[in-house]
């Protein structure tokens, strides 16, 4: 589990496994509609959804696929939502991804941009990857303004899962220009 940030933290978050125990507060990320707009799947009822997303995780853990972190808001100890490193396959290429979901009463407050950074830094700082993406749909502005604010920019458009999306990349050289390392 190398992809895992395990007791991890940023200024205003910690890191946490995936547990059962979130299953309620993560259900009503399912149940809002805005959290699918920009992705185009047939989607069952929210607690479907919840089950198959908790599932998705718990092989990934057990596969060394990476996976999502919980992330826990110091402040109130609540959910915030989930950021993660993540094995993908993309163009039939394998690649290393920084992925986020947050719930609704949390966006626009730079917590994705926290979780993500941390991720990134946590990958290239232990030698995960010489660089990592993030997959967008092309209608999804708000998680391009985060991959921008890490660094990305866009390496190409593709299809991904039936959904047209933008690949958003950054290499271990340019975070470490970035970083003056």
């Amino acid at each position: 589990m190398k992809y895992i940030l395990k007791n991890q933290e940023t200024k205003r978050i910690l890191f946490k496994e995936v547990s059962l125990l979130q299953f309620n507060d993560w259900l009503e990320f399912h149940k809002n509609p805005l959290t699918s707009i920009h992705w185009q799947s047939e989607l069952e009822s929210p607690d479907s959804e919840c089950k198959k997303w908790y599932e998705k995780q718990f092989y990934r853990y057990e596969n060394d696929l990476g996976g999502m972190n919980a992330l826990i808001e110091k402040q109130s100890g609540k959910l915030i939502g989930y950021c993660g490193l993540l094995i993908q396959t993309v163009d039939e290429k394998k690649e290393l991804e920084i992925g986020y979901s947050l719930l609704p009463k949390f966006w626009k407050k730079g917590l994705a941009s926290e979780a993500a950074l941390k991720c990134r830094d946590f990958a290239f700082e232990n030698d995960l990857t010489d660089s990592i993406i993030s997959i967008i749909s092309l209608t999804n502005k708000p998680s391009e303004k985060v991959a921008i604010k890490n660094g990305m920019t866009i390496d190409k458009r593709t299809m991904y899962h039936g959904n047209e999306v933008n690949i958003f990349r950054i290499s271990k050289s340019q975070w470490q220009k970035l970083n003056n390392l």
